[in-house]
């Protein structure tokens, strides 16, 4: 999206289907995309960055409106929705593929990234923030059916056991950040 109205930040908080299904009812988020960054192997496939060989992150590639959603509104639901404190782990998904980062598009974004892991993630939770805090370097999309995941498979045993209760909670914590249902 090349709209100069809209920013991107792209995000790594775990499995991307649980990020994509939270910034996905988050106002003011035009798009989001499941990819993968940070690693050497150009083009790579969920089954290599699932190997844990290719040094990618399972990551959210978030679109926003700037005017609706500010940048620190967006971190404040990211550092709430996933444990920042575990190195390369969430829950059960362990591996380097599911380490904590924010991956900035422009000084700007990484001075208030920086703001945010020093002023608001200690405020949320006990222990060291393990964030990496980086400069976007090559993003690639995810396969077609990661897309949309937990909105195409809301019955899939993981999308039922680990996403429903986190946007359940995102939903309680978050509720006035919602996108109106039309």
């Amino acid at each position: 999206m090349s709209d100069k109205r809209y920013e991107t930040i792209v995000l790594g908080a775990g499995c991307f289907w649980c990020v994509e299904a939270v910034f996905q009812e988050l106002e003011g988020v035009i798009s989001v995309i499941s990819g993968y960054t940070g690693g050497q192997q150009p083009n790579p496939t969920y089954k290599e960055v699932c190997s844990g060989t290719t040094g990618h992150n399972e990551v959210a590639k978030v679109t926003f409106d700037p005017a609706i959603i500010s940048l620190a509104d967006i971190l404040n639901v990211f550092w709430a929705t996933h444990d920042p404190t575990t190195l390369n782990r969430q829950g059960y998904d362990v591996g380097t593929q599911y380490r904590s980062g924010i991956y900035y598009t422009s000084d700007d974004q990484k001075e208030i990234a920086m703001q945010s892991k020093a002023e608001v993630a200690p405020k949320a939770w006990d222990g060291p923030i393990v964030t990496e805090i980086l400069p976007l370097g090559d993003f690639y999309n995810a396969e077609d059916y990661h897309q949309n995941y937990y909105l195409l498979n809301p019955n899939y045993g993981y999308c039922r056991a680990i996403i429903s209760p986190k946007l359940s909670k995102f939903r309680k914590q978050f509720k006035d950040r919602l996108k109106k249902k039309v």
